[in-house]
């Protein structure tokens, strides 16, 4: 038994260790510009992480955000707290809810709970499908379509591309102001952040 355990977890180091080592390779042919202010590096960006997650059989974003939602609203109970549970995972990811759908999703459920007179939960079907015809309506109102989901897909990896990008942006700022703290680096001048070229330190 003990030995079957030890071959799968062997299974699973070697599948990540070849996921890690097929993504570097990738990443270490290719140019990033850390900007995440110019919308061609973005785009860039957004390119290569998805070379990466193809080559080494990665999820895509929206299919990690959409396990993720699984996982954490999988033991909610009312429709209430899932929306602001989908919030809370937006805010984290750094995305920007520019249309106000969610405003106007939670204006969707108080139409519904007062209709039905009580919370909405997760298991009323009856109650469920009148949400999703009043968020139906939301959709079409906005102009978003089923058919046009990969283009939103395309829109959502634009934008956790760019969310990164800051991300780096951040990270690298810090790594240079304190560097420059140490006394053999106070006279140097930092190099501008989308200067840098990641494949020099990996």
């Amino acid at each position: 038994m003990q030995s079957t355990i030890l071959e799968v977890l062997k299974d699973i180091f070697y599948e990540v260790k070849n996921k890690l080592e097929t993504a570097i390779g990738v990443l270490r042919k290719e140019k990033i510009t850390i900007d995440p202010e110019d919308s061609a590096a973005v785009s860039e960006y957004a390119k290569v992480m998805k070379s990466v997650r193809q080559k080494a059989n990665l999820m895509a974003e929206s299919q990690i955000i959409k396990f993720n939602i699984e996982v954490d609203t999988h033991e909610i109970p009312d429709a209430r707290s899932y929306l602001l549970k989908l919030k809370e995972m937006r805010v984290k990811r750094g995305l920007i809810d520019a249309q106000g759908i969610e405003d106007l999703q939670m204006a969707a459920l108080d139409k519904v709970e007062k209709e039905i007179k009580k919370a909405l939960m997760r298991n009323d079907k009856k109650g469920i499908a009148l949400l999703t015809a009043e968020f139906d309506k939301i959709n079409q109102k906005l102009g978003i379509r089923k058919e046009d989901l990969p283009k939103y897909e395309e829109q959502l990896e634009l934008k956790i591309a760019k969310a990164q990008l800051e991300e780096l942006k951040k990270d690298a700022l810090e790594a240079m102001e304190t560097q420059k703290k140490r006394e053999e680096f106070k006279d140097e001048e930092m190099p501008s952040v989308k200067s840098l070229d990641i494949r020099n330190f990996i």
